[in-house]
């Protein structure tokens, strides 16, 4: 009779060690997601701050781009990466919110896929300055308001293609995924919250710049989209030490 119990024992321990490593099999690979994609969201940001030309923003940016034309190609790269990592983020998310919605998941990726294009975009405004600086100084003096003002023209474009055309329909695509994740319950209430309130802060902000009631270069527009940059940092950080919930994700 002892013997049996003790079958019957070890038999039940052996089927629950097999059913939770049969489980662990199951998570590895949503485990292993949200690590990536804490690892890609910590990537665009700081590839994000990589792609910044301080130059442009001061009178004189033709004479000075050549000097450091260097920083400018780095700057490039950086910002060619940034949207590569968007395209990746993008992917990456659209199976997980597609429980909530085939209409919502498309709508999420697509605002996304618009605002990484618009990133690629301004690839090109970036290297038009730097080859428009350099015809510049060899023309001197000659025809110089013509080469300013098609380098207001480009620097104006490059702004708006980076701050309106890539925010607007990136943070309307934040929207869309924090919250299908609120409803998923792929993270918790709390981190859902924050990015729905952040990502509206962030298109308010943007709204603004467009009707010209604050500037790029300024406290409020600064200030408008800091729990933007803060949340993705956050969650980030959940992503890598806490992954999705177990439970809601297969």
């Amino acid at each position: 009779m002892k013997t049996m119990k003790k079958k019957d024992a070890g038999h039940r321990r052996r089927s629950l060690e097999n059913t939770l490593n049969e489980k662990d099999r199951i998570m590895k690979p949503s485990r292993r997601m949200a690590i990536l994609l804490g690892i890609l969201l910590i990537s665009g940001i700081v590839f994000g701050i990589l792609n910044t030309v301080p130059v442009l923003e001061f009178p004189g940016y033709l004479e000075k781009l050549p000097t450091i034309r260097t920083q400018v190609l780095i700057a490039v790269f950086f910002q060619s990466t940034m949207a590569t990592v968007y395209v990746c983020i993008a992917a990456l998310f659209y199976p997980l919110i597609k429980k909530s919605g085939e209409g919502l998941a498309m709508g999420y990726f697509g605002f996304r896929i618009i605002g990484a294009t618009f990133l690629f975009v301004g690839i090109g405004s970036l290297l038009l300055l730097l080859w428009l600086s350099q015809n510049y100084l060899e023309a001197g003096q000659l025809d110089s308001s013509f080469f300013i003002r098609v380098g207001e023209l480009l620097r104006t474009g490059r702004d708006i293609m980076n701050h309106i055309g890539m925010v607007l329909p990136w943070c309307s695509g934040g929207l869309i995924l924090y919250y299908c994740m609120f409803k998923l319950e792929l993270v918790p209430k709390w981190l859902s919250n924050w990015g729905i309130a952040s990502s509206a802060l962030s298109i308010l902000a943007t709204l603004m710049l467009m009707l010209g009631i604050i500037k790029i270069i300024s406290a409020p527009y600064m200030l408008m989209n800091v729990p933007t940059g803060l949340h993705e940092l956050t969650l980030a950080a959940f992503l890598i030490v806490k992954g999705f919930n177990s439970s809601k994700v297969e």
